[in-house]
């Protein structure tokens, strides 16, 4: 038997104790030799112990321990506990006490020497042992702890590593050679030739072919197996070595305690040290700190922190390996300062400082002033270090758009002043900078801007981007579509138009021909140029040219041209193409020929083939054609199975024989065809490939991840992990699992036979052991990489009674704000069940967790909302059980908060033929190897017998079989093989029952109506009878029955229907008293019936029949002269009532008449009955207008008669109609002041008593009486208050009503508006009276008097005045007294008279009367003309006319009145204006009156004046009234 052991040693924190202690020591020398005083004894001297230890550390001296012999006493301490053998120490010392854990670590070696050989850190220690020392061996766990005992107050050794390799083997001959051993020890480190698994063979009938395959690859394999392991030793070894340097290193000055660290206040092992530079050149200030907690370290300028992000570029930060570093980049004078670096931990603070000087070379201050640069060290773009992040994907554009494209890097290091160097290349060809072309490189950015979308543009983008180690580069393809046409159908833009031939007048223009799918064929081109600077177009040719070529003559030497051209079919014409470069018309110079002569379009390509590429991609190649005529390149067709519409994939001629299409719907199923191009035009097209669906190229899948550990009983461990990322287009059918101890390189397979669940037991482990795992996945491509190693996980029972970690969280409806999160149970429950889960969820990258339900849950899923669109989020879940809460599962992957690009929702339905319940779902994206997984609560159904789930394509229905409460719930569906597909649905008892009654109505069809039976009456009193239905089928089938007998259509009966608009009816020519009776209407639609009834009986029928009857007249009446409309009113602006009809049916010879109360009217202006309307006005609206207004038509062929009765609600609509005029017309309240009073008006288009208007103070409603009087005119409404006082202040309104909208208008009567008005009151008032009592002439003197000589004339009058006036009559302003011939006469007071006795011609002239008292008087003039006896009578010479004057008196002897009335001493209110003429007076309204107030006529009308004629008009219009019921003659 023989056995390898190599052991690695850690610290480690739990403690073994050893059962005797150790007592060695090292010697002085620094080769560390083996003290093999000690050995211990053994009493098994059949088996031989062999080894050697290797060993680094730190320190020494004669205290030092020997670590060798520790580790030799070690192994024979575990092989005691083992085999029950007690060795014997050598030595006993329990004055050691310091003690050092070490873990150890498993791996196969070959057997070691037999004898001790002393070589620097490596000894060979032999030793015999008992034979149960096979036990150890094969029990030995990969880890465990021992404790090392040091000296007393001696410094403890630092032991980084230590490696031991032990042999043990059977004794059979003492005296067997070393290399017989050496032999033995090399062959047990053999690792077995690779071989192939049984459950990887291929069937029966490839056996023969597979074993001759699998031998080959076997020797392959055990090669390439050899050298890796060769390379991995080496490597380990190498790596090991440089880390132990680097740990001793960084701890070479630290005081270590092994229990717990010393805390230690921050020092400075390298202080910063000043630096002296020139200025434009970088400076790093360095330091290395020590401390325990680890010091942070902060950077100060002249004790102002420094920080990088105020000066990008400038400062750079570094901290590695506890080396701290500032680095200035291109310094400047004003960075020489002091700089110190602080480091601070818990215990204290320390501090370092250093001077840098910036210097700046003699002479450069003087050159920047002068404007010049000083000379920088150029660094080129080549060597930064470049790495590509976010990189441009595949793109699309529209011509005439713009578009770019956009890669983020990481540039180290990142300076302002160096980009990188960055290339763009287009199919292979370098682009540069031009109007058509921006390139941008900075800010961690590279862009590319194409501002003017062209087919030109579109091919393969190729970024390149010069780094330290090489280029960085990344391709993707610009797609650009044809721009909207000028016109439907017109072809795309020709593209690539390029001069060839160029020569002082002539150039050869050749172009590329576009792309056609689904337009008419192309008939030709037109080719324009244009000269350069110029934007002024020609057409070169006047026809079409057909080729995609054409010679252009006529150019102008020296001259530079652009050309561009245009496709013709018979839609129209193209857009133009991308104007060409500029050509220059020169003599002799040839700058490039066309190639190619032969003439014809290439022949069809050959077969074409697609191909699986990516989930919205196909790879499509076909064979050229046989005959290419100098060929162009390929334009690529596309169109979805079941389509006839072809969609262009390309609109540039691609020049490969193969192309990968993009943007296509993933799961869908194409086809494609292929077109070869040349100048001449477009082949035929090649024959169409097969159907192909969208899904990614099969492959193996990618390696599983997250492997953990759900459950240990000691001798087994369950594992989980997480399905690949990628399952390579097949469903994954199968996992593979191996293991290995922590300690070993060898992987041993678990499993056989594939596993279909994620989820295992493995069996048969050692307790104690570390073991690690990994797993494949299989798909029918075959098995695909294995998993990372799992972390080592230790074989020992969980006896913990909180529960183990939930496992394979997932996601679902993922949203823009809100997930759903699922889990699986965990498989240790712990010391009792489980109650419930709590979900924490962080942003990514954080670890500040938050606690997403306060309640444990009892489910397996949570809802999460409120989240962050576009943010990324982790979760993870903890059971819970009555003993608290348990492990936390593993992380779930990050997931962002982003709904995928077409997502869709549950639509809960009823089908329409089948009366079906159902949800269903159209997946926005799918695969081969998709399938919709149903749950109801989160819960897979399954088969279940209560839904069927089928799928058709991209669409998933779950269908209910007989849906009642039970079904009730929330369902959700996920697609699998997608990038997260899902959706859910609740189903509530309110949508099912509207669902059932739906499904019921289908099953048991019946037409639905949306009127039952119902009649109208039609002209020329018709009955239809009719109802409409839903929806009907061409195939309808109904019969109507009336009084139990069915109706056919005939005479007198028209049975049809209409299936737009669902109409079934019969029309009855002759209503009569024998159709009362009921009526019913049979349908049959299908399997669907319906029936509907109306009866038809007593007053309902009788109702029917009277207006049937109407009907019959009314129609009989328009066969004459009639009236289309009735008597109605209107009110125009002006408040005019207008009485209007409408005739029809009329000629010239019809008459119309109007009458009232059988009086006839005949109106101003005649009606015109040929312009179809008649209008009766009746202006100044009032009750007397009330009565029966009648119209009357008449011809030879009948008369017609209207008649609308203006009274009761008729006259109230009228009144109101004026109202609501007047009212919106009214002006604000004026102020008006008279002799009686102070008087408010409001002027208005037109006013009558009859209208509502309600006149308020304060609010209070005021009552016309003595002391306040309310009137009006047809110009305006007013309120006077008679003898105003100061409780007549306050604020006044007045309220008119048109019966729905109330018309106000206010005045405020107090302070000063009060003041002046009752001023100018009492001044009025005053006024009156002395007009009252003045003296005056009543009446009695003519204007004019003529008399005959030697006549006598009397010239009489009557005066009056209070008190009795003076009388003065004068001639020719003579004072006239009373003599024999002239006598002056005043009786009584009252009687004035002159009479001349015997007239002469010297008594003509101008007579006048002045009567005056102390108030006032009056003058009146008479002219007398004398003449003689025989003469012509001379005509009268008028005087001025006097006022209030009779008319004149005949030629005789005027005679005085019998009984002269005197002036009544009530006068009026307000005298008449023919005899007290209106004294002029101030209004005392305030200023804020508006200025557009209407000005009354007369200041202080009578109420008995009469009317008069309104001129301001309302700008309300005039509202137009029906009669309710115009009467039928």
């Amino acid at each position: 038997m023989q056995t390898g052991l190599f052991l690695r040693l850690k610290h480690k924190r739990q403690v073994l104790n050893v059962e005797w202690p150790l007592a060695v020591r090292l010697s002085q020398n620094k080769s560390r030799q083996m003290d093999a005083a000690g050995s211990p004894q053994c009493n098994a001297p059949n088996l031989l112990y062999s080894g050697w230890i290797n060993f680094s550390g730190s320190g020494g001296g004669s205290g030092d321990l020997n670590t060798a012999r520790f580790l030799h006493q070690l192994v024979l301490s575990r092989v005691k506990t083992e085999s029950a053998v007690e060795p014997q120490l050598l030595q006993d010392r329990p004055d050691l006490q310091q003690r050092q854990t070490i873990a150890v670590e498993h791996e196969g070696m070959g057997e070691g020497m037999s004898e001790v050989s002393q070589q620097q850190g490596r000894h060979r220690i032999p030793h015999s042992c008992s034979q149960r020392l096979r036990n150890f061996v094969s029990k030995m766990p990969l880890v465990f702890s021992v404790s090392e005992i040091c000296p007393r107050k001696r410094k403890p050794r630092l032991v980084r590593s230590i490696k031991i390799c032990l042999t043990i083997s059977p004794r059979k001959s003492s005296s067997k050679s070393v290399s017989q051993v050496q032999a033995q020890a090399t062959e047990a480190m053999a690792e077995p030739a690779y071989t192939i698994p049984v459950f990887r063979q291929r069937t029966a009938e490839e056996t023969e072919e597979y074993q001759r395959v699998s031998a080959n690859v076997g020797k392959g394999l055990a090669v390439i197996q050899e050298e890796l392991h060769r390379m991995r030793m080496a490597t380990k070894a190498q790596v090991e070595s440089l880390e132990i340097e680097r740990e001793v290193k960084g701890r070479m000055t630290k005081r270590l305690d092994l229990l717990d660290e010393i805390p230690k206040m921050p020092d400075f092992l390298v202080a910063l040290r000043p630096h002296t530079v020139w200025e434009k050149t970088p400076v790093k200030l360095f330091c290395t700190v020590e401390g325990n907690p680890r010091p942070i370290v902060k950077w100060y300028k002249g004790g102002v922190p420094v920080d990088p992000l105020n000066a990008p570029g400038k400062y750079k930060i570094e901290s590695k390996y506890g080396v701290h570093s500032l680095i200035i980049s291109r310094c400047v004078v004003r960075d020489t300062a002091e700089y110190s670096a602080v480091a601070t931990n818990q215990h204290g603070t320390a501090t370092s400082k250093a001077m840098v000087t910036v210097k700046r070379p003699s002479g450069a201050a003087e050159s920047c002033q002068l404007g010049l640069v000083p000379h920088l060290t150029e660094i080129h773009a080549s060597k930064l270090e470049v790495s590509l992040l976010d990189r441009f994907p595949v793109s699309f554009g529209v011509e005439g758009s713009s578009i770019s494209l956009v890669s983020t890097m990481v540039v180290v290091p990142d300076l302002p002043n160096v980009p990188p160097l960055a290339q763009w290349y287009r199919d292979d060809k370098l682009l540069k900078p031009s109007k058509l072309v921006e390139m941008a490189v900075g800010g961690s950015a590279a862009r590319l801007t194409l501002p003017h979308l062209a087919k030109d543009d579109e091919g393969l983008y190729t970024l390149r981007i010069f780094t330290k180690d090489g280029t960085a580069e990344h391709s993707a393809y610009l797609f650009v579509s044809d721009a909207a046409p000028s016109a439907a159908g017109a072809p795309g833009a020709p593209m690539s138009v390029k001069a060839y031939d160029i020569n002082s007048d002539y150039v050869l223009v050749a172009w590329k021909p576009p792309n056609t799918v689904n337009e008419a064929p192309i008939t030709g081109y037109f080719v324009d140029r244009c000269e350069a600077g110029s934007d002024t177009w020609v057409q070169c040719n006047d026809a079409p040219v057909k080729v995609c070529k054409y010679p252009v003559h006529g150019l102008s030497m020296g001259r530079s041209y652009h050309f561009r051209v245009r496709a013709v079919n018979s839609a129209g014409i193209s857009r133009p193409s991308r104007k060409s470069d500029k050509v220059t018309a020169i003599d002799a110079a040839e700058n490039e020929r066309l190639q190619g002569t032969e003439e014809g379009v290439p022949s069809a390509p050959g077969q074409v083939v697609a191909t699986r590429n990516t989930k919205s991609s196909v790879f499509v190649q076909w064979e050229p054609p046989k005959h290419q005529k100098h060929l162009m390149g390929y334009y690529i067709d596309g169109r979805v199975v079941g389509s006839k519409d072809w969609f262009a994939c390309n609109h540039k001629p691609f020049k490969h024989t193969r192309f990968v299409v993009h943007g296509l719907i993933p799961g869908e199923s194409y086809v494609f065809r292929v077109q070869a191009v040349n100048v001449f035009g477009l082949s035929e097209e090649s024959q169409e490939s097969s159907p192909i669906s969208v899904e990614p190229a099969l492959a193996t899948p990618s390696a599983p991840f997250g492997i953990t550990m759900l459950s240990c009983d000691g001798s087994s461990i369950t594992l989980a992990w997480k399905s690949p990322k990628h399952c390579g287009g097949s469903k994954v059918n199968a996992y593979y699992i191996d293991k290995r101890d922590a300690d070993t390189l060898v992987w041993k397979e678990v499993n056989l036979t594939g596993l279909t669940e994620r989820v295992c037991t493995v069996d048969n482990l050692t307790e104690g052991n570390f073991y690690e795992f990994r797993v494949q996945a299989g798909n029918m491509a075959g098995v695909g990489l294995s998993s990372a190693p799992s972390a080592p996980m230790k074989c020992v029972a969980w006896t913990m009674e909180e529960p183990g970690p939930a496992y394979d969280l997932s996601f679902s409806e993922v949203r823009s704000h809100s997930l759903v999160i699922l889990w699986k149970a965990p498989v240790y429950t712990g010391a009792s069940a489980l109650t419930g889960y709590f979900v924490d969820m962080a942003k990514k990258g954080s670890s500040e967790f938050v606690t997403l339900n306060q309640e444990a849950v009892n489910h397996r899923y949570l809802k999460v909302t409120g989240l962050e669109e576009g943010e990324t989020y982790v979760f993870r879940v903890r059971a819970v059980n009555a003993n608290g809460v348990g492990k936390a599962s593993q992380l779930s992957e990050p997931v962002c908060a982003k709904a995928l690009p077409g997502t869709k929702e549950i639509v809960a339905g009823v089908d329409e033929e089948t009366g079906d319940i159902y949800l269903s779902l159209e997946a926005c994206e799918i695969c081969e190897t998709s399938k919709f997984v149903w749950s109801k609560n989160y819960k897979p159904i399954g088969d279940c017998p209560r839904v069927a789930v089928t799928a058709q394509g991209r669409t998933s229905r779950l269908t209910f079989t007989n849906p009642d409460k039970d079904d009730l719930g929330k369902y959700s569906v996920v697609v699998t093989d997608t990038d997260g597909v899902s959706s859910s649905h609740t189903l509530t008892e309110d949508a099912l029952n509207t669902m059932l009654e739906l499904s019921h109505a289908i099953r048991h069809p019946v037409i639905p109506l949306k009127h039952g039976l119902n009649y109208e009456i039609l002209e020329k009193g018709h009955v239809r009878f009719w109802l409409q239905a839903v929806k009907l089928s061409p195939s309808v089938s109904y019969r109507f029955i009336v009084n139990d007998k069915e109706v056919t259509s005939g005479e007198g009966h028209k049975i049809s229907h209409d299936v737009a608009t669902g109409i079934i009816q019969m029309t009855v020519d002759h209503f009569t008293r024998n159709n009362e009776g009921t009526y019913t209407v049979q349908i049959h639609d299908g399997k669907a019936k319906a029936q509907s009834s109306l009866v038809l009986v007593g007053d309902v029928f009788k109702v029917a029949l009277k207006e049937a009857e109407f009907q019959r007249k009314e129609h009989i009446r328009k066969q004459g002269p009639h009236f289309s409309e009735y008597l109605y009113f209107t009110v125009t602006e002006d408040c005019t009532v207008m009485l209007a009809c409408k005739v029809a049916n009329v000629k010239k010879e019809t008459t119309f008449h109007w009458f009232k109360e059988d009086e006839e009217i005949v109106p101003e202006t005649p009606p015109n009955v040929m312009s179809g309307a008649c209008a009766l006005p009746l202006p100044l609206f009032s009750r007397k207008d009330q009565g029966v207004f009648k119209a009357v038509l008449s011809d030879d062929r009948g008369k017609d008669t209207s008649t609308i009765d203006i009274s009761g609600q008729v006259f109230d609509d009228i009144i109101n109609a004026i109202a609501k005029i007047a009212g919106a017309s009214a002006s604000d309240l004026v102020l008006q002041c008279t002799p009686e009073g102070i008087r408010l008006q409001c002027y208005m288009n037109y006013y009558t008593e009859e209208m509502k208007t309600v006149w308020k103070h304060k609010e209070t409603k005021i009552a016309s009486s003595e002391k306040m009087r309310i009137g009006g005119t047809a110009e305006m409404a007013w309120m006077q208050i008679c003898d105003p006082s100061d409780k007549e202040k306050g604020h006044y309104s007045i309220e008119i009503s048109d019966g729905v909208k109330t018309h106000t208008r206010t005045f405020d009567l107090s302070g000063q508006a009060y003041t002046d008005a009752y001023e100018e009151y009492l001044r009025l008032k005053a006024a009156a009276f002395a007009e009252k009592n003045r003296g005056r002439v009543v009446g009695g003197l003519p204007d004019v008097v003529t008399i005959m000589e030697e006549k006598s004339l009397s010239l009489t009058c009557t005066v009056w005045g209070e008190p009795t006036p003076e009388v003065t009559w004068f001639k020719n302003e003579q004072e006239v007294t009373s003599t024999e011939h002239t006598r002056v006469v005043f009786d009584g007071g009252k009687f004035a008279s002159l009479v001349i006795n015997k007239v002469t011609p010297d008594d003509s002239g101008k007579y006048s009367i002045n009567v005056r008292n102390k108030y006032g008087g009056e003058f009146v003039e008479i002219t007398v003309s004398v003449y003689k006896h025989g003469e012509q009578i001379p005509e009268p010479k008028l005087g001025h006319p006097r006022m209030a004057t009779p008319a004149a008196t005949p030629a005789t002897t005027p005679m005085p009145p019998k009984s002269p009335a005197p002036h009544s001493k009530t006068p009026t209110p307000t005298p008449s204006k023919a005899q007290t003429p209106a004294p002029s007076m101030k209004s005392p309204t305030p200023a804020s009156t508006p200025a557009s107030t209407p000005v009354p006529k007369s200041p202080t009308p009578t109420p008995k004046s009469p009317t008069p004629p309104r001129s301001v008009k309302s700008p309300t219009p005039p509202r137009f009234m029906k009669s309710p019921t115009p009467p039928r003659k």
